[in-house]
């Protein structure tokens, strides 16, 4: 039976998607992840694919596609097992370029969108700082009128793409005067802008291939036409991708869980022990069997969230829903895949121990889970 969310030119693209991250990601991601980094070349393969703009329109490199196609990236994405390979292609796609599409002018998406699609120049979003993460209303970084330009101070914080990108979305505080949340704007800046740097890259736990970075801005001036969208409005930009990229981790994290379950249904299935093989332990099965059904519903709420989004309905509760719900399952299933895995499960040689480092960010990362609680809450 024919999946009713997607056409069959979605499925075909899940199979392409899945060809590539098997012979093209999955055969390296080792090594990037002892380098700290997913060479460029990456994002200009998956560029020439037409992966990189799905969303965005033909005349820029893109295929005029919705959210369903992101939905389809981030979970084969999420099945590579390299979350930090994952992160950075979707911070690129649907965290950070949307701030363009969404609200770029003609000129701006003519001189940026189509380095963005072909995957010549990946892109950042600065929100997070390091007192002001989920709040966004506790942003530092200023922006000041100087005669027809603006002059950006702050520093940003947890970057994804942050040493290596080339173009950054950046949210600063344009009315000091303005209350909570209101009075930001959002700021293209170019890498090499002076006084623009890199503060540190950032060691993490897991995403290793990832680069992650403290950003700073010190007197970095940018003309008027670096404005996406409107002065002080900033804010409701933010707000309207956070729901795409809320959508996208919960795929990515259902991708991964299923990948999980995958490997360790293998592993125990092949596992002498007892006589046996741990498969024919009944607490072992009914275990996974769980999981699976609970992967199976999370992964039914991802779609059913985009299928709305994608209609233009109001979605935000579900959203919510997606990010909160499947950034604890990931985890709840990478303990058990681990647990089953025996002391194989803690060794650096195995996925799933990889994976269970990368997947605890999942919870805290585009919203952490208790953010999420209240939002359904303010809702029901």
């Amino acid at each position: 039976m024919t999946n009713p969310y997607f056409s069959d030119e979605l499925t075909m693209l899940r199979e392409q998607i899945r060809r590539f991250v098997e012979a093209e990601i999955v055969p390296h991601g080792d090594a990037w992840e002892e380098a700290g980094k997913v060479p460029r070349e990456v994002f200009a393969k998956m560029g020439e694919l037409g992966f990189l703009g799905m969303r965005y329109p033909e005349k820029y490199g893109g295929a005029d596609l919705d959210t369903m196609a992101s939905v389809v990236l981030a979970e084969e994405l999420g099945r590579c097992t390299f979350g930090g390979f994952s992160a950075d292609l979707l911070v690129h796609t649907d965290m950070a370029s949307p701030h363009l599409a969404n609200v770029g002018t003609p000129e701006q998406m003519a001189r940026w969108m189509p380095g963005i699609t072909s995957g010549k120049s990946v892109c950042a979003v600065a929100v997070t700082e390091p007192g002001a993460g989920s709040d966004v209303a506790g942003m530092r970084t200023r922006a000041v009128r100087d005669g027809n330009g603006w002059v950006i101070n702050g520093t940003k914080m947890f970057i994804t793409n942050g040493v290596h990108g080339d173009l950054f979305f950046v949210a600063a505080k344009t009315n000091t005067e303005a209350k909570g949340s209101r009075g930001v704007t959002i700021f293209a800046v170019e890498k090499g802008t002076a006084g623009f740097s890199v503060g540190k890259k950032l060691n993490k736990t897991g995403w290793l291939c990832s680069d992650t970075a403290e950003l700073v801005f010190d007197n970095v001036r940018v003309t008027g036409d670096h404005i996406l969208g409107e002065v002080d409005k900033g804010f409701y930009a933010i707000m309207k991708n956070f729901q795409n990229e809320r959508t996208v981790l919960g795929a990515m994290a259902m991708g991964e869980a299923q990948k999980a379950i995958e490997l360790t249904l293998d592993y125990v299935k092949d596992r002498p022990a007892f006589g046996g093989v741990l498969w024919d332990k009944q607490v072992i099965r009914h275990r996974l069997a769980e999981r699976a059904a609970q992967v199976e519903a999370g992964r039914q709420l991802v779609y059913s969230a985009a299928w709305k989004d994608a209609q233009g309905m109001d979605c935000v509760k579900e959203v919510s829903m997606v990010k909160a719900y499947c950034g604890d399952l990931v985890n709840k299933v990478m303990y058990d895949c681990v647990q089953f895995h025996g002391g194989m499960g803690y060794m650096r040689e195995t996925p799933v121990e990889r994976m269970s480092r990368d997947a605890r960010i999942q919870a805290i990362g585009g919203g952490a889970t208790e953010v999420m609680l209240e939002e359904i809450a303010k809702r029901l």
